[in-house]
């Protein structure tokens, strides 16, 4: 945990800055000052002053966007915001939980145990549906998914594993793929829904309505 880490988390505590940094997160692209500020309810003024203030946090990302209309009169490319790439996280006492998964990632590999590991994961994410009501949708949110609706499919926007996913990608997504099974199964909903999918930015598995052949 750094300084900045704190700093920039804080930030999220205003709720202008909260809702405008949701609204971006939640667009899956690119989000303009106007799109943002008419989500969220403030001017547009007020929207890109706090905008810029989550670029600076390092929490956001922008860039311009070219307008369609060409030549004279066309207008400045329109600022546009997206969320960062990096992570932020904040414990006290500081922790390092990736490290020591880093670590054990390494060994699964290094032993050939990946069928072992998923079958871990499947039953860590059967542990986390058992007994419970929602949809999975709900369940998943709770573990920092994001969930959205694609037509006929559920698709995520985060992976909770983003840096084990670079270090380990095939393993990473097989467990992921895995614990999305057993959670659908520990809800009484068929684990043939989850299937892996991958889409650049998002996680690597998609959920179909129904399962498919």
């Amino acid at each position: 945990m750094s300084d900045d880490d704190l700093e920039a988390l804080a930030l999220l505590h205003d709720p202008v800055r909260r809702s405008l940094y949701e609204a971006v997160a939640g667009s899956g692209g690119d989000l303009g000052r106007g799109e943002a500020a008419e989500l969220t309810g403030v001017s547009r003024t007020l929207a890109g002053h706090h905008l810029d203030k989550l670029v600076d946090a390092g929490l956001l990302e922008s860039a311009f966007r070219q307008q369609e209309k060409k030549g004279p009169g066309s207008g400045r490319p329109a600022k546009v915001y997206r969320r960062a790439g990096g992570e932020r996280s904040v414990s006290l006492p500081p922790r390092d939980y990736v490290a020591l998964a880093s670590v054990l990632a390494e060994v699964v590999d290094s032993l050939g145990a990946e069928e072992a590991a998923e079958k871990a994961a499947r039953a860590a994410g059967e542990r986390l549906g058992r007994g419970r009501s929602e949809p999975v949708e709900a369940v998943l949110r709770e573990r920092g998914y994001e969930p959205y609706a694609d037509g006929g499919t559920l698709r995520m926007r985060n992976c909770p594993f983003h840096v084990l996913s670079h270090e380990q990608p095939l393993l990473v997504c097989s467990m992921n793929l895995a614990l999305c099974q057993g959670v659908l199964e520990g809800l009484g909903d068929d684990p043939g829904r989850a299937r892996l999918d991958p889409r650049p930015g998002e996680c690597c598995v998609a959920l179909s309505k129904t399962k498919e052949d």
